[in-house]
């Protein structure tokens, strides 16, 4: 089989309660992500002047697509958009259901087609999608993103400049597929189901970092160096003969005592700590000296009867890194650099000053979480503003001291360079009977403006108001609702545990709930709403609660249950003045809520809240709807000699998940009619109508009428019945005695046929329009003869398509799993082929599939 590859779901594929193995954003052991995609990745990226690139790959089982590898943006800001469903409003998916380019120019036309998405990702850039194939299925989308301020593109250019990478991904994703190099998929070829693998953009040249090595005896002053510390120190290895002097004789006279301090701090603390000097340079060739600055670092060597003093040194050209530090020293702005995911680089002097906190605090980390005046979110969406939109950003920030500072930020692909300057206060503004110092203080007399227009703030934690919203609106199912809010709350606010609960008589029942260890929250089933604890309290008082410390919560909670987390809120989910039920989120480290913070987690509960209240009637609608829909169904198939068949019916996951699918078993007085049927639509009025033609589909044919009338005058009973909905239908009238068979086709897919041997075929059948379209259709007669040991296969157009493949696709794909599963017991091969069907979490429409073994 041409299967690829599918992995358990990793820590970021959805956060949802039925978990699954941990993936380290690798596709099996062979690495096939990083070594196959990476190349053509990076060349869409330039052949379309971008700035980043993605790739989006199908999950097995076809309702997602995950994002598998991403270049030039760090995957922390795309960390909503990990997964996104096949069916959802969104550039990808639709350019994936569609298997064609999209291309969005701006952040305007973004929103014009998007508003979703455009709500969680609010920024200014351009972005095109281009699908990929394998073979002859789409598997995945390609995005590219770009400024929206370079030179404007039409669609057909951006089709032309990706028409290369396109061609590079479908050779390699087709190779794959055909040399099955990772583990396969349940419903094979291509997919994915890990965290994105993250690739770095080349690094423009910049001049190389030199390392040399030496060795120095400081007994006798011999040393012996390798090339690179010669060349650092422009000597010859010809003419080196291995003496301090020489080495003294290529320093600047004004920094030989650095080098001698050396032997001083070898000797007193056993090691060199960074001493510097300047090394003459004679490699311009012009005749005048030049100097190269070199960093020494070394440690004290002893020989085995401590005879000897060996300093093992390690000389470092200075010239990029040492130069551009002290030039950075010297500027009386701040200055400091975070890399791609937003953590601190580099701060100089000022920028300590600036900022009120030192240099070993803030290294490594974020600086709106280590700095408590930064952290309101509009801040950190300030650094996520300037590395999606690759443009500069400037913002006031007031300082705890009363005065205000602006922040500039510059980006590239590789992270973000920033300044901060005091800014003068508008006209009106000081404090009343106080002057302004501090860090950061503006002198007297000094008027400072920022470079350029201030960006106009953001709404900060609103964002994810806005954006949780937007998912609410496409949740439909009470399952679907807990996953949008976990998949959202999780990652927005840093949240490590999260549980849904639900009031039903009185009582607290768990909906849902991730990262909580195995079996806690079984202690808190079915607990009564007069039981003393925080999420009790929550909805019968309608308030939320937050505790930043577990100190906080077993003082106001004595003797309550804690797990490994150190700070939570308790979030009352109440829909139209009716209580619903309790949200617990958990952090894993003391907390700080903010004012913004504590107003949107109260927001997003009530839009939980309201959601779940909506998709509880929705799941009690859908229950009466299912009651329906399989009592209109035939509950037992009668019993034909010499014939064995087996029916099945799976209702599609979206809408009112009911649809007009049947299929139906008539003996006759000529033999057996064999009957499927599909009625345009998902809602109660299509399986009425399904059940009126089931009805008249039986009637005719027990009338022993021969099937070209039962499919005429059913045609006309549609037309006359003024339903506005149109059918397909293949009827199949068989003489077990004889096996010779009469088809007729309404529109129908063709059906396939099992011969004794094993090989499966698709019947090409002569066929009319569909039931109801025209009143006096003429629908052909094919004549069909069975082999003994033949399985005869009716199904609706929902066992074989998917999206983004077309439906010849999916009809060879269901031949072939007939050709390759047995025939006998004919229950087994009806559950084999409606296998990936039943899998998949969400169908868009019904299935339905009749099996006819002739024996």
């Amino acid at each position: 089989m041409d299967e690829a590859t599918a992995v358990p779901d990793g820590p970021g594929s959805s956060g949802r309660r039925d978990g699954g193995g941990a993936g380290r954003g690798r596709t099996g052991e062979t690495g096939w992500i990083e070594d196959t995609l990476t190349t053509p990745l990076v060349e869409a990226v330039r052949d379309l002047d971008g700035y980043g690139g993605l790739i989006y790959l199908r999950s097995p089982d076809r309702r997602s697509l995950v994002l598998a590898m991403v270049t030039g943006v760090p995957r922390s800001l795309l960390k909503s958009w990990w997964r996104v469903p096949v069916g959802g409003a969104v550039p990808m998916a639709e350019a994936y259901r569609r298997d064609e380019t999209l291309w969005l120019p701006d952040e305007r036309a973004t929103m014009v087609r998007f508003p979703h998405f455009t709500a969680g990702l609010p920024y200014s850039f351009g972005s095109a999608y281009q699908p990929l194939r394998a073979g002859d299925e789409t598997v995945g989308v390609l995005v590219v993103l770009r400024s929206a301020a370079r030179a404007p593109m039409d669609a057909e250019a951006v089709g032309r400049a990706l028409r290369p990478a396109r061609r590079r991904l479908a050779d390699r994703l087709g190779r794959l597929t055909a040399g099955r190099s990772a583990p396969a998929s349940p419903a094979g070829g291509i997919a994915y189901d890990d965290e994105p693998v993250t690739v770095r953009l080349p690094t423009p040249a910049v001049h190389p970092v030199r390392v040399g090595l030496l060795d120095w005896d400081l007994d006798t002053d011999r040393c012996a160096a390798d090339d690179d510390a010669l060349a650092l120190l422009g000597i010859g290895r010809a003419g080196f003969g291995g003496t301090i002097a020489e080495i003294e004789a290529r320093v600047s006279p004004d920094d030989l005592h650095e080098l001698r301090a050396s032997r001083s701090d070898a000797l007193a603390h056993g090691r060199v700590r960074s001493r510097h000097f300047r090394a003459r340079d004679d490699s311009a060739g012009t005749g005048e000296i030049g100097y190269r600055p070199v960093e020494l670092w070394g440690h004290l060597v002893r020989g085995a009867d401590d005879s000897r003093r060996i300093l093992v040194c390690a000389l470092v050209d200075a010239t990029v890194g040492l130069t551009a530090a002290e030039a950075a020293e010297r500027l009386p702005d701040a200055l400091f650099s975070l890399d791609q995911d937003g953590r601190l680089t580099y701060l100089n002097r000022r920028s300590e000053e600036l900022l009120g906190c030192g240099r070993e605090e803030l290294l490594g980390r974020y600086p709106w979480e280590v700095i408590t005046w930064l952290r309101d979110p509009a801040y950190e969406d300030r650094y996520r503003a300037a590395m999606l939109s690759q443009e500069q950003v400037s913002f006031l920030v007031r300082h705890p001291a009363g005065n205000r500072l602006s922040f500039v930020l510059y980006p590239d692909v590789h992270g973000l360079t920033g300044r901060v300057y005091p800014a003068v206060r508008p006209p009106g503004d000081e404090p009343a009977g106080e002057e302004e110092s501090g860090p950061g203080a503006v002198p007297q007399g000094v008027a400072v403006a920022p470079p350029g227009p201030v960006a106009e703030a953001r709404a900060g934690a609103l964002y994810h108001v806005v954006q949780m919203a937007s998912v609410l609106t496409e949740a439909v199912t009470v399952r679907d609702v807990c996953r949008a809010v976990s998949e959202q709350l999780l990652p927005a606010f840093g949240v490590r545990e999260l549980a849904l609960y639900t009031v039903r008589e009185g009582r607290m029942y768990l909906l849902w709930e991730s990262g909580y260890p195995e079996g806690f929250l079984t202690q808190f089933e079915g607990i009564g709403l007069d039981t003393r604890l925080p999420g009790v309290h929550a909805l019968t008082t309608r308030l939320p609660l937050f505790f930043e410390s577990p100190e906080d919560l077993s003082k106001a909670y004595p003797g309550i249950t804690l797990d490994r987390m150190s700070a939570w809120s308790f979030l009352p989910l109440i829909a139209s003045g009716h209580p619903v039920g309790s949200c617990i989120l958990g952090w894993d480290t003391p907390h700080r809520f903010t004012a913004d913070e504590r107003s949107a987690l109260t927001a997003l509960s009530g839009l939980a809240a309201q959601a779940l209240e909506r998709a509880r009637l929705y799941d009690a609608e859908s229950a009466v709807a299912r009651g329906l829909q399989e009592g209109l169904l035939p509950h037992r198939l009668p019993a034909v000699e010499g014939l064995r068949t087996a029916g099945r019916y799976l209702p599609g996951t979206q809408g009112m998940a009911i649809g007009g699918d049947w299929y139906d078993v008539i003996t006759t007085g000529r033999g057996v009619a064999l009957v499927i049927g599909d009625v345009e639509g998902h809602s109660v009025g299509a399986a009425a109508v399904m059940g009126q033609l089931r009805s008249a589909v039986h009637a005719f044919a027990a009338s022993e009428r021969p099937p070209q009338e039962v499919v005429t005058h059913t045609n006309r009973l549609l037309s006359e019945l003024e339903a506005d909905a149109f059918a397909t239908c293949c009827y199949i009238e068989l003489d077990p005695r004889t096996g010779r068979a009469y088809a007729v086709r309404a529109g129908h897919p063709p059906p396939l046929l099992r011969h004794p041997d094993g090989h499966a075929e698709t019947l090409d059948l002569a066929g009319g329009v569909m039931l109801g379209v025209q009143p006096d259709a003429v629908y052909p007669v094919t004549a069909l003869t069975l082999d003994p040991g033949s399985v005869l296969v009716l199904y609706t157009d929902g066992l074989v398509e998917r999206p983004g493949s077309d439906i010849e696709t999916g009809i060879d794909r269901v031949r072939r799993c007939l050709a390759d599963t047995p025939a006998d017991p004919v229950e087994q091969l009806a559950d084999r082929l409606v296998g990936t069907a039943r899998r998949a979490r969400e169908r868009p429409d019904d299935v339905a599939l009749l099996l006819t073994a002739y024996r």
